[in-house]
């Protein structure tokens, strides 16, 4: 492909992408597959230009407003080309030339859009704060209070992208064992510097292919989520719930540190989620997971197990804030339910979860959010409402800036033992 053919796949990608109300990933992946006859060096320059204009949403859409242009996918194409140089106007004129595969002709605003952003960059020292950590309005007061003075920088942290981290299941083999077979077939990998289980691989890695997840060995998990299960302590022989399991990819570190031994039960409101998650489990080698979909009408699992669990793992359904790195488009678009909503949901899916603690046993909650309301607020209002737990231990607080994860939080309660 020419380049201007790639910018006008650009256009089209990102105006599906604004248009759907699926993520953005989710969108790259539908429309790269319906062109397959795209090389792979041009799906990968469609496909980083598209991440690279989410990313600065916020930032271009200030560009284009202060230079008096209307927001459109042309013109946030427009400013990324313009923006630090990359390129001119008058080179831009003749990318634009309408030809066959090319975008149509500039127009009159676009040309003045291109002069007045040209030789400019994408961080001046007069953008207001909000738009240059790319930080959406709802979450800004709140993040500001989790951050303190130091919110410009945790923000500004994940602007780049995640690197590629994977959990080694120490069922199948040792972290160090995998480790060198990576490092002999040609990938740059290091040991993970926070869990025991992870393996951080640069660049964009082909594993997917590997024999070691076609079989099991390893999955591919963010070292911040592996933090969540070494943080949650599941010990072999006991019995364990894992509330909000969803596709089971904490289920499985649950499983592994228990060393097969004892009882997990993965439980979500999805019942097709868990139904996939089997697969997973079954590759890993794992044995002692059973799955059960709550909600059902006339349901009395939950009745049955009352009092039952030695530990239960809440990993909440939250905003995402801390996973910005991997979905920037959650940034500017609002995909799922608002902040209150979720707060209400935290609390519901705490209450219907703490029933399963036995006395003397452990609940963790845990969110992928940075946010204070999610998060500390969520455990200071669940200790007041049931003095029967306390808080043990410190939390656990995960940041891009300062571990090199995506943003995760988690809090442990014991119940009283009478």
């Amino acid at each position: 492909m020419l380049p201007a053919s790639r910018i006008e796949a650009v256009i089209e990608l990102m105006a599906g992408i604004i248009a759907s109300d699926r993520p953005a990933e989710a969108v790259v992946s539908a429309w790269l597959r319906g062109r397959r006859y795209i090389g792979s060096k041009d799906r990968a320059a469609i496909s980083t230009r598209a991440y690279r204009i989410i990313r600065a949403y916020h930032r271009l859409c200030w560009h284009i407003a202060r230079a008096g242009a209307e927001v459109n996918v042309r013109n946030l194409v427009i400013a990324d080309l313009m923006l630090g140089g990359e390129t001119s106007v008058a080179s831009l004129a003749e990318m634009f030339s309408g030809e066959r595969f090319a975008p149509a002709p500039l127009t009159e605003e676009e040309a003045k859009l291109a002069a007045a952003l040209e030789k400019q960059d994408l961080e001046t020292p007069d953008m207001p704060v909000r738009e240059k950590t790319e930080c959406p309005e709802w979450a800004l007061a709140s993040l500001q209070r989790s951050f303190g003075d130091n919110f410009a920088a945790e923000m500004e942290a994940m602007h780049a992208p995640a690197l590629t981290d994977i959990r080694v299941n120490v069922i199948k083999a040792t972290r160090d064992n995998v480790l060198a077979k990576l490092k002999k077939d040609g990938f740059d990998a290091a040991a993970g510097k926070l869990s025991p289980y992870a393996i951080r691989v640069e660049g964009r890695p082909q594993l997917s292919q590997h024999e070691f997840y076609k079989d099991g060995t390893i999955e591919f998990q963010d070292e911040g989520s592996q933090m969540i299960a070494v943080f949650a302590n599941a010990q072999p022989g006991t019995q364990v719930a894992d509330y909000c399991a969803g596709a089971g990819g904490k289920t499985l570190a649950l499983a592994a540190a228990m060393n097969n031994k004892g009882r997990i039960v993965a439980l979500d409101v999805l019942g097709n989620r868990l139904e996939k998650a089997k697969l997973r489990f079954r590759r890993a080698g794992v044995h002692n997971i059973e799955t059960h979909a709550l909600g059902l009408e006339g349901d009395k699992w939950p009745k049955r197990h009352k009092n039952y669990f030695d530990l239960v793992l809440v990993d909440a359904p939250c905003t995402g804030s801390g996973t910005w790195r991997r979905e920037p488009d959650r940034r500017w678009r609002q995909l799922g339910p608002k902040l209150e909503e979720l707060l209400a949901l935290q609390r519901e899916v705490l209450e219907n979860a703490q029933r399963l603690v036995k006395p003397g046993g452990r609940l963790v909650y845990a969110t992928c959010s940075l946010l204070a309301d999610e998060n500390e607020d969520q455990v200071a209002a669940f200790v007041a409402a049931h003095p029967e737990f306390s808080v043990s231990g410190d939390f656990l607080k995960l940041t891009p800036l300062q571990h090199g994860t995506d943003g995760f939080f988690a809090a442990a309660f014991e119940k009283a033992a009478s």
